[in-house]
């Protein structure tokens, strides 16, 4: 996409699940559309180079594709948008050292490949371990349920985060449907868990660790990304 670069930090890098069906129920899932489209609008305003990914690589399965949402519309209509989302890099092909930040978007699929994927492992510790900002929304936390640092250390213990609620999660009656619930999860990895209500923001920063509950917290995990990154 043609966005003026205003700041001489590395890009950020953007994964998306390559995962495209809800278990053995056969039903469609995918990235969440807007919970790629709403961070990237915060972080274009930072004059922020966003970069993609998948863990498949090529198009990934796109879910929640709601075009009446305005800044959905205006990505999908944006054939730069779309040639990225259709040539994602393969994530085990990424160079962790080129990126400033890594952001794991939700979306049902997250939930069966992120947390199996070798290279959610070694990219989320390079990156961190270098100084980078790791982020997360609504599943996507998924991708940090196994990232240990490399003191053996879980890259969430201690750590207060944001994530699609085992209460949002019984609310969409795919409690028994994916594959752990991601909420309990973290907590079984030390994870500090802050829920907000269900369906409504919340975005916990602890550190560089930036994480959003839903896909209302999408624009503002995207804002403290922007924010963070511009006092590095």
């Amino acid at each position: 996409m043609n966005t003026t670069t205003t700041t001489t930090t590395k890009p950020v890098l953007f994964v998306l699940t390559s995962h495209g069906t809800k278990g053995g129920t056969g039903a469609a899932t995918g990235y969440y559309l807007g919970e790629v489209t709403h961070p990237l609008a915060e972080l274009q305003k930072g004059g922020l180079v966003v970069e993609f990914a998948s863990i498949q690589g090529g198009e990934p399965p796109v879910d929640g594709l709601d075009l009446n949402d305005a800044i959905n519309a205006r990505f999908w209509q944006d054939a730069g948008f779309r040639h990225q989302i259709a040539h994602t890099q393969r994530l085990a092909d990424v160079d962790p050292s080129k990126y400033s930040a890594i952001f794991f978007a939700g979306g049902h699929g997250a939930m069966w490949d992120f947390p199996q994927s070798a290279a959610v492992l070694r990219v989320t510790r390079s990156i961190y371990e270098a100084g980078g900002v790791v982020s997360a929304v609504c599943h996507g936390p998924a991708a940090l349920v196994n990232v240990t640092l490399s003191d053996g250390t879980p890259l969430v213990a201690g750590k207060r985060m944001a994530a699609f609620t085992d209460s949002e999660e019984h609310a969409v009656q795919l409690e028994k449907v994916v594959p752990f619930l991601l909420a309990r999860t973290l907590v079984e990895r030390g994870a500090l868990h802050q829920p907000a209500p269900d369906w409504n923001p919340q975005v916990v920063v602890d550190g560089r660790l930036v994480t959003g509950q839903n896909p209302q917290s999408a624009s503002g995990v995207g804002a403290a990304m922007r924010d963070l990154l511009a006092r590095a």
